[in-house]
């Protein structure tokens, strides 16, 4: 039986879904931790979790793989139900927690054999399914020195390698770049669309939006133990409202008259920072927006520092559905200028 049958990539998933929970409860004394969490991921994607801290994010991951038994619901993972079913979902899925688990002595190639070991492949199965990692991952450089030595985008490749031994059907990641520089954050980026390219379907969980955003195909906002918003990036961001255009003049006695021009193309009320010189407003149109404010204010003869265009990030959608208020859309708020 080869690897794909055993851990049952392919196997089992209805309706094309890895994972598929409904109505998960977990209480911890008189704290619910989930509260009716509703959750659908589409095999062969990156499905990002995002909530606040404490909003359940993590008791979900350990749920969906078997590490904490749930209280109510029923949820499937890669065909096999979690409850009924652990020992199956178990041989299908791949954990890697927030920080890398590997053995800092050893070397990269003596890690995966280690892993290798453990998951019962034998000493010559587990030397080639090394290799092929360590080939994988593009680590076959540093797989004679001790993981110590490795920079920690190159630590969290190896420990992704990890748990990729019996090349899962479903990967969960929980917060996977956590302490990341930004070229360490490419890297295993790059290397989490390569495992979906190759059919993973992973679960990602982050406190960077900008990760979701690149990453996920389908982001679900939890809060509260419950599911608040499920979409695509785009399909939350619009749920915040369109794009949003900014001017920012030279002068600071130009600022009424590029209220009054934004005003003439945007959707409601423009909002003003005074100590800013800017000017932002919703508006429908973009470019024909744009245009004609560049154009009123130059016949005007205002001078203008900035310009743009700016479209609601995943931090906007995030705010807004967890009932906070981003401080820039506050300061605005606080400080329009007539």
């Amino acid at each position: 039986m080869d690897s794909g049958d055993r851990n049952g990539k392919g196997n089992g998933r209805r309706n094309g879904l890895a994972v598929r929970a409904e109505g998960l409860e977990k209480r911890y004394g008189e704290k619910r931790a989930l509260d009716g969490f509703d959750l659908h991921v589409e095999q062969g994607t990156v499905h990002g979790l995002l909530g606040p801290n404490g909003a359940g994010k993590t008791t979900a991951v350990r749920i969906l793989s078997t590490l904490v038994r749930l209280d109510g619901g029923r949820a499937e993972v890669a065909g096999a139900d979690v409850v009924r079913e652990s020992a199956l979902v178990r041989g299908r899925i791949g954990l890697t927690g927030q920080y890398a688990a590997v053995d800092e002595i050893l070397t990269g190639r003596q890690n995966l054999e280690m892993f290798g070991r453990l998951f019962h492949l034998g000493a010559k199965r587990a030397a080639l399914r090394a290799q092929e990692l360590l080939e994988q991952f593009h680590l076959e450089d540093a797989a004679e020195k001790g993981a110590g030595q490795y920079s920690g985008g190159m630590r969290r490749r190896l420990d992704l390698a990890a748990s990729m031994i019996l090349a899962p059907a479903v990967l969960f990641l929980d917060e996977p770049t956590t302490g990341l520089d930004p070229r360490s954050r490419l890297e295993v980026w790059d290397t989490v669309r390569g495992l979906v390219a190759d059919g993973t379907t992973v679960l990602l969980t982050t406190q960077y939006l900008e990760e979701a955003d690149r990453l996920a195909s389908r982001v679900t906002v939890i809060d509260r133990g419950r599911a608040i918003a499920d979409d695509t990036p785009d399909g939350l961001k619009n749920t915040v409202g369109g794009s949003h255009l900014d001017v920012v003049v030279r002068d600071h006695a130009d600022l009424p008259a590029a209220v009054e021009a934004v005003s003439r193309v945007c959707d409601g009320e423009p909002l003003a920072v005074d100590v800013e010189r800017r000017v932002q407003g919703a508006v429908t149109d973009r470019v024909a927006a744009l245009t004609e404010v560049a154009r009123t204010l130059r016949d005007e003869g205002v001078a203008v520092e900035d310009i743009g265009l700016r479209r609601p990030s995943l931090d906007d959608v995030f705010l807004r559905l967890t009932g906070q208020t981003s401080e820039p859309v506050e300061k605005m708020k606080e400080e329009v200028a007539a």
